[in-house]
């Protein structure tokens, strides 16, 4: 029998749920808003609507929707080129194409998409994020693309190394990490509280009582951040780099929910995933933060995962944590301004730490290097140029690599002495492998008959066709007897 949030059993596990994941979005929330360079509410706005709307819409039971780490990068540059202003418009375009896309049913196509790839950009978000956020952590102001970053990273060090202030920044994000990473090492009732929540407000505690000099979350409150888009900004679609980041969030924002909710599915034994239905409530989530100008929204495996675990039985779970965070936008905004900029930073920072395939890098290599190749260029092309740009890279060696494996072509040649060189192609023959059978070819006596057998060829595609043609027309112009290979006819 299904679970409803409707037995008493199921509420009362939904409600503890509620609360953990409430506790475990906060601090992500408000980071995630400040790493993407607008103000910290608007992360709690599409916490809110993740909660509230998403939460209540069919798809996928259990997975909690927010704001990401995950599009942190790209929502930083998107602000930057073309103001927060813009955001809106550009987030709207998203979630409608995710509605759109939903409605077509091609949420399944985003299970097509290579693993390698997925990792890929999560570790280049991963590379960028850290590069970023290690500035906010010494109280310094990050330089703005990736490679910019990175480059500037001596610089920081010995810029921090001559300021007090930037020690004591550092020294808070710093304990912030090492808060985060011992953690999970304490004895499990010490854990009852969500480890991110538990070393942001320890870093505001000893930031508070030693009075030191770090920055602080600028507050404006929940109605002083709303920008629904206006005409003018509407305007903003008419560019292309503007379309491009419209496709890059639509991209990214769709792969990253369906890959969580396969990965939610695998946590629990509840209903499964209907990608379609899914892809539809994360479209419908970010039109609705597009129209309120928030961030884009995503399905966050770190919520989902703490959702479960914390012994979710239903949607209700997620939707009450959506409420916490409302009423705590509403009722308690100014608890946001004491909060360190360096902490979020050191939240980021280890979460960015946590997007890299470190331990699974070298097994892959050992095993399918063709994938840990895959995964290292789209991670480092993300870092060289930008999210975009990184994943369509990533996306056309996924499908060159495949397409080399699964062009596998084997020659057999067999010289009779009393008659026609017999050469047999098996297999799949495509313009990736024409170079290795030209070279058999055009290595045979000129001046023997040759005989092309194509009857195990499971496909011959119109480069090899043309080529073997071309080849055949050569070999008869010596005057010898025609190629008998009837499929070049």
């Amino acid at each position: 029998m299904r679970t409803t949030a409707f037995d008493p059993p199921a509420l009362r596990a939904d409600f503890a749920a509620s609360l953990v994941v409430f506790l475990v979005a906060l601090p992500l929330c408000v980071g995630v808003a400040v790493a993407s360079g607008v103000p910290a509410e608007l992360g709690l706005v599409t916490g809110i609507v993740g909660g509230l709307l998403t939460g209540l819409l069919p798809g996928s039971s259990l997975q909690v929707s927010g704001p990401a780490a995950g599009l942190t990068v790209l929502v930083y540059e998107a602000v930057a080129e073309f103001g927060v202003a813009a955001l809106g418009v550009i987030v709207l375009a998203a979630g409608l194409l995710q509605l759109l896309m939903g409605v077509l049913r091609l949420g399944r196509l985003f299970r097509a998409i290579s693993v390698s790839v997925v990792h890929g950009m999560l570790a280049g978000i991963g590379l960028v994020l850290i590069a970023g956020q290690l500035y906010a952590l010494a109280g310094a102001k990050a330089r703005g693309s990736g490679p910019a970053n990175i480059a500037g990273l001596p610089g920081l060090v010995a810029d921090t190394a001559r300021s007090s202030t930037g020690l004591a920044s550092l020294a808070v994000g710093a304990g912030t990490v090492a808060v985060l990473v011992l953690w999970k090492k304490l004895p499990a009732k010490a854990r009852a509280l969500p480890a991110q929540l538990a070393a942001v407000g320890l870093a505001t505690a000893v930031v508070a009582v030693l009075g030191l000099p770090v920055a602080k979350v600028e507050v404006k409150g929940l109605l002083g951040v709303i920008e629904p888009p206006s005409a003018s900004g509407l305007a903003v679609l008419a560019d292309a780099g503007a379309i491009a980041t419209v496709l890059a969030f639509t991209l990214i924002a769709s792969a990253e929910s369906l890959f969580s909710a396969a990965a939610v599915d695998r946590l629990h034994d509840g209903p499964r995933t209907d990608y379609d239905k899914e892809l539809i409530a994360q479209g419908a989530g970010n039109t609705l933060c597009g129209l309120l100008g928030a961030l884009p929204m995503t399905a966050v495996i770190v919520r989902s995962a703490a959702n479960v675990q914390a012994g979710a039985r239903t949607k209700a779970s997620r939707v009450m944590h959506g409420v916490w965070l409302l009423l705590f936008a509403a009722l308690l905004p100014a608890a946001l301004g004491v909060i360190p900029l360096a902490a979020l930073a050191g939240v980021l920072v280890h979460a960015g730490c946590k997007l890299l395939p470190v331990s699974a890098i070298r097994p892959l290599w050992r095993s399918h290097r063709g994938e840990a190749v895959v995964l290292v260029a789209t991670a480092v092309a993300i870092v060289a140029t930008n999210m975009f740009e990184g994943v369509l890279l990533g996306l056309v060696l996924a499908v060159l690599k495949t397409a080399w494996e699964t062009s596998s072509v084997h020659l057999e040649v067999t010289d009779t002495a009393d008659g026609p060189i017999r050469v047999a192609i098996l297999g799949n023959a495509t313009f990736l492998r024409l170079p290795r059978i030209l070279d058999t070819l055009e290595a045979l006596p000129r001046d023997r008959a040759i005989e092309l057998d194509l009857s195990a060829l499971r496909h011959l595609d119109h480069a090899c066709r043309t080529a073997l043609q071309d080849w055949a027309g050569r070999h008869n112009e010596f005057g010898v007897d025609p190629v008998h290979a009837p499929a070049l006819r």
